[in-house]
């Protein structure tokens, strides 16, 4: 559910900037750009707990 959830806001928010920068540059809106933004940072967001290291492997710095 959290991954549905969360690309649901990024869906949302990607093709919200996606417009914004249509809009400032003066070029068309394109939608497929913002789906494709979405899908790409989602992924991001979703392999970002993964590749963090766990609470065991942190070293000890003192």
């Amino acid at each position: 559910m959290r991954y549905i959830i969360t690309f649901f806001w990024v869906f949302i928010l990607a093709q919200m900037s996606a417009y914004v920068a249509a809009s400032v540059i003066a070029a068309t809106y394109d939608f497929t750009m913002g789906t494709i933004m979405a899908v790409a940072i989602s992924i991001a967001i979703f392999l970002i707990p993964v590749l963090m290291p766990k609470e065991s492997e942190t070293y000890d710095i003192r």
